[in-house]
């Protein structure tokens, strides 16, 4: 299977979800791919957007390559594999700051007029178009389940076996479309990936928050 784009795979994921329609769930998209996805999912079970922020951490002279994430209240999770070439502490704590920094420009500048949609004592779906290593998508459960969420579901287009077990341990309930045995990259599932931009991510929060605030009134 492959998905026509991220759209495609959001009204999949809708269909897996449809259950938690009328439970007022808490949609947390990791940016920036998966944001368009959320306001979908959301839109669809009638439910509330949000972004959790989280960075990867990349190796040293491979930026791609993830050795753990960090979330915006700072926590850092490390997935640092023996067989890796050493890295020093003082290369993370740098990268760290880095990717901190982005985080807290990101949170301006995403949701400028409002806060944080608190997650606590709501079903909440962390979306992402697709999971790799799984250190960002750790790192986003992880900071929210400490917020004590009444059930944590990670809902993905595409992860390999071992990481979809591994977010299974950590989440109440994992939904991933597509599970190959050959995992490549994200991007292989879909025939468009094109890249989604921090504008397209402002336009669609925005929008989705003006809808929310209407439909309270």
């Amino acid at each position: 299977m492959s998905f026509i784009n991220r759209l495609d795979a959001a009204e999949q994921l809708v269909a897996r979800l449809y259950e938690y329609r009328g439970h007022k769930p808490l949609i947390l998209a990791i940016p920036r791919g998966a944001v368009p996805m959320g306001a979908v999912i959301a839109e669809a079970l009638d439910g509330d957007l949000d972004v959790v922020l989280v960075r990867k951490l990349g190796a040293p002279f491979e930026p791609e390559l993830a050795i753990g994430a960090v979330t915006e209240s700072g926590e850092v999770i490390l997935n640092l594999d023996p067989s890796q070439v050493e890295i020093s502490d003082t290369y993370i704590e740098e990268e760290v700051r880095e990717q901190l920094a982005t985080l807290h420009d990101r949170r301006r500048r995403y949701t400028p007029e409002a806060p944080a949609i608190n997650p606590a004592g709501r079903i909440v779906i962390v979306v992402d178009d697709g999971i790799a290593t799984g250190s960002t998508m750790l790192a986003a459960l992880r900071t929210i389940r400490a917020r004590r969420p009444s059930r944590l579901i990670v809902a993905v287009g595409v992860a390999p076996v071992d990481t979809v077990r591994r977010m299974a341990q950590h989440a109440d309930e994992v939904v991933c479309l597509e599970v190959p045995e050959d995992f490549r990259a994200v991007g292989n599932y879909y025939d468009d990936f094109s890249e989604v931009t921090d504008e397209d991510v402002v336009r669609v929060l925005r929008q989705a928050r003006t809808v929310s605030k209407r439909e309270r009134l």
